[in-house]
Formats: structure tokens, C-alpha cells, sequence
């Protein structure tokens, strides 16, 4: 992914007021993040832990979408859960339901899309291996790194497609 600015971000958002987009916690360090490795740009706000952002190219436009997050579900550490998007598994915690306000009419009526994400919208650095901790478990696979962006994208773009279908 190229390097975003500010206002590049702030205007990519489709489920959200222009005004929440200006209000909204961008990533601390913004020029500073690993640009190449990331495939789409996820962030949790750290002043709002309930929310979440996500930002991706699709057919050369910038799509961003406000995520929310529901109240933390405990779970032991046992207790192992699968990214939906890049298919990492965690252990506790680090996988989250993450909802999104449909655009448009769909959105106003209070419809929303949810999926099992890594908590931490680090989707691309775990596929590269380049985020590890002893929660997290990447699996050996047989896909070429190449093809588990791809399959990551997909997954990503599939969950995008039921946000923009208001």
C-alpha cells in the first residue's frame, strides 16, 4: 500500500458522517508505518476503545470504513479464535467481532456487517510474519506469501462488498 495522508484517510470514509471523519484518532506515527508490508491500513483508536478504522484501495479509490467494537467477551487463554480476513489464530483476546454501519439506507436503519478480525487490524504484518507474540499461531501453510495476501484481500474485499451494498 502507498503511503496515505491525513486528509487522504479522512476522506475515504463511506459509513460515516464528514464530521466523524474529522474527528476520528488517525494512527499515532503516521508517516513512520511500515507502508510496504501493509495491504490495507487498520488501526484501533486508543482514545475510543470501542472503535476501529480500516482503510483499503478497491478499483484505484480509497475505501475506509469506521468499525466498531463490541464490549470484551472474556475468554480464557485457552480459548483459540481465527482471523476471518488473514486466517491467523489467537489465542484470549486477540481476535474481536468487528462491526460496520452499511452505507446509505441500509446504514440509517441501524444494518451492519460484522466479522471475526484480529483485534489489533494487524491483518497484513501477521501474514509476513513480521508481528509474532506467543499468543498468536501462524499456521504452516503450502500458499506462497503471495497468495495469502491474495486470499486475505479477497476475504477483506467480500466483507467490504456486503459494507457497500446499502
Amino acid at each position: 500500500m502507498r503511503a496515505l495522508t491525513d486528509s487522504e484517510i479522512r476522506g475515504s470514509f463511506v459509513n460515516c458522517s464528514k464530521g466523524e471523519a474529522r474527528r476520528l484518532g488517525l494512527p499515532r506515527r503516521l508517516p513512520e508505518l511500515p507502508w510496504p508490508d501493509l495491504d490495507f491500513l487498520g488501526w484501533r483508536d486508543p482514545g475510543a476503545p470501542d472503535r476501529g478504522y480500516l482503510v483499503a484501495e478497491r478499483d484505484g479509490d480509497l475505501v475506509g470504513v469506521v468499525l466498531r467494537v463490541p464490549p470484551a467477551v472474556k475468554r480464557g487463554l485457552t480459548k483459540t479464535t481465527v482471523c476471518s480476513f488473514c486466517l491467523t489464530s489467537h489465542a484470549g483476546q486477540g481476535v474481536s467481532l468487528l462491526t460496520a454501519r452499511r452505507v446509505g439506507a441500509a446504514g440509517r436503519q441501524g444494518n451492519t456487517v460484522g466479522a471475526y478480525v484480529c483485534a489489533d487490524l494487524a491483518c497484513p504484518l501477521y501474514v509476513r510474519g513480521k508481528k509474532t507474540s506467543d499468543l498468536v499461531d501462524r499456521y504452516e501453510e503450502s500458499l506462497t506469501l503471495d497468495e495469502q495476501v491474495a486470499r486475505t484481500l479477497a476475504n477483506l474485499d467480500r466483507f467490504l462488498d456486503k459494507v457497500l451494498a446499502g
